[in-house]
């Protein structure tokens, strides 16, 4: 074999040629570190794992709290490989979804709910579709009684059915947590379906199940790793192969009431949401570019359904537990409700404002729990500057509402219960902007005059009627979720009601 000569010209042809690859090159790494932003400063991260070796995905709160301690208000972790920017503290939570609000309304990646829901419905859609469907619901709603007289005689009946059925178990123990879901079910199902369910029918106490058990397991480490690492995930056992079974027979649950309002549909006559919406398809039904179709109407339906259920009776779980914990508190709310409404007619929304004590207890409740801890992911829907850094569009944004209801400059001992932090110094009811059980801004929780009549009207209705009777002393009920993920749930309890 000859050997290769090279000329004088064809080793500066190679040179040029080198050069020119390592300009190319340096060119391509500067147009990607433009892409990547300048990212606020966090801890170092780890091939594949990111930043999950410094997680503890069973309280993820108390790990970003001691993250945030070394990095500030806002930093970045990463989550396998993917960037989250954190938002902790009440400041830099208002700053970004408040005060640019539009740049962070963007609904971030949830991939064990994207999976199934493919970015319809309301809460996990994006762009325009996210926008119409938010603006239609909204209508309905308000349409079908939210915040008006009509749903809250529908809140006010449903407690009536939940009182009996407290009553019924003749001041033994019991676990309430069914109880409350198929109460406050009933309220979103009778606007949404148009009629409220028995509370033995077993479809839809198999349907509240259902609702429960994905709601545990997406808040406990399964949903986070799920989250995290999906593709992974769904080679390796575990109770998270549920969700998605789940999801399915809720979707079969939704299906056969759609075909039911479709037998008996009347477009000038709707009754409920599903036939605004059956309505609105049948109009768009030529439209290929229209959002509303039956997709988009089951995962809708299962939006306000999934949220309208389980967060409210959550807290309403928790609540109860904190009342017999601090039973001193219990007797105060008490003595306002004989007061001011007495024990001869039920509660109403326009009770509340004669009811400062009561109010607060509910607002500390809310506050104290954090039922959301988290806040459902975001991401910025451009390339925006928050704090001097430069996100680029799409980046993931996790707002501590934790950190908010935490805040030591918002709250006096935030840690401890105390109602006196909605209270001004002439016990008067105080507002305080660092309240977020809903989140804030364009992502703000769209029930949330719902979900506020409904905690006023069945907690005041409960204590009007009952008094709580824990199956241990006070002091040894420990109020530590018994999970903190996605959402921070009670500890697993029995209690006894005694009639006042």
């Amino acid at each position: 074999m000859l050997p290769t000569i090279v000329t004088g010209w064809e080793r500066i042809e190679f040179r040029s040629m080198t050069v020119a690859l390592v300009v190319l090159c340096l060119s391509f790494l500067v147009i990607l570190n433009k892409k990547k932003g300048k990212l606020p400063p966090g801890p170092r991260a780890i091939p594949v794992l990111g930043n999950l070796h410094q997680l503890d995905t069973t309280d993820l709160v108390k790990s970003l709290k001691e993250l945030s301690n070394k990095y500030g208000p806002v930093f970045t972790i990463y989550l396998g490989q993917k960037p989250h920017v954190v938002l902790y503290g009440y400041q830099a939570v208002k700053d970004a979804l408040v005060e640019q609000a539009d740049h962070f309304s963007g609904r971030g990646d949830f991939h064990v709910v994207q999976k199934f829901t493919k970015g319809n419905g309301i809460a996990f859609s994006n762009g325009e579709k996210w926008k119409i469907l938010r603006r239609f619901a909204l209508t309905t709603l308000r349409n079908f009684g939210m915040g008006k007289r009509s749903i809250e005689e529908r809140i006010q009946e449903e407690a009536h059915f939940l009182l009996e059925e407290f009553r019924n178990t003749k001041q033994n123990p019991f676990d309430p947590t069914f109880f409350l879901s198929r109460a406050v079910s009933n309220v979103i199902c009778s606007i949404v379906f148009g009629n409220r369910f028995e509370y033995d029918d077993k479809k839809f106490l198999t349907l509240l199940e259902l609702i429960n058990d994905n709601f545990q397991i997406i808040s406990s480490p399964w949903g986070t790793l799920c989250n995290i690492f999906p593709g992974f995930m769904d080679y390796l056992p575990g109770p998270h192969h549920r969700i998605f079974r789940n999801f399915e027979k809720m979707k079969t649950f939704v299906m056969e009431q759609l075909r039911k309002h479709e037998e008996t549909f009347q477009p000038d006559c709707p009754r409920d949401l599903i036939d605004c919406f059956l309505t609105r398809m049948k109009k768009e039904k030529d439209d290929p570019e229209s959002y509303f179709n039956m997709d988009t109407m089951v995962m809708t339906t299962l939006n306000l359904f999934f949220g309208g259920t389980e967060t409210v009776s959550t807290t309403l779980r928790y609540g109860i537990l904190i009342l017999m914990k601090y039973p001193h508190i219990t007797e105060k709310v008490q003595q306002e409700i004989d007061k001011v409404i007495g024990r001869n007619r039920c509660p109403a929304v326009e009770d509340r404002s004669k009811m400062p004590y009561t109010d607060a207890v509910i607002h500390e409740i809310q506050r104290f729990t954090s039922i959301i801890p988290l806040s459902l992911p975001h991401c910025v829907i451009r390339d925006t500057v928050f704090r001097g850094y430069f996100l680029p569009q799409g980046t993931e944004v996790i707002p501590v509402l934790t950190s908010v209801h935490s805040d030591p400059e918002k709250f006096k001992e935030p840690h401890t219960f105390n109602p006196d932090n909605f209270l001004d110094e002439s016990h008067r009811f105080k507002a305080n902007d660092a309240f977020m059980p809903f989140s804030t801004g364009k992502r703000i929780c769209l029930g949330e005059g719902l979900a506020r009549m409904e905690l006023f009207l069945f907690f005041t209705t409960f204590l009007q009627n009952l008094i709580f009777k824990p199956t241990t002393h006070p002091d040894m009920i420990d109020l530590t979720p018994s999970t903190s993920g996605v959402g921070n749930l009670p500890p697993i309890y029995e209690f006894r009601v005694i009639p006042r």
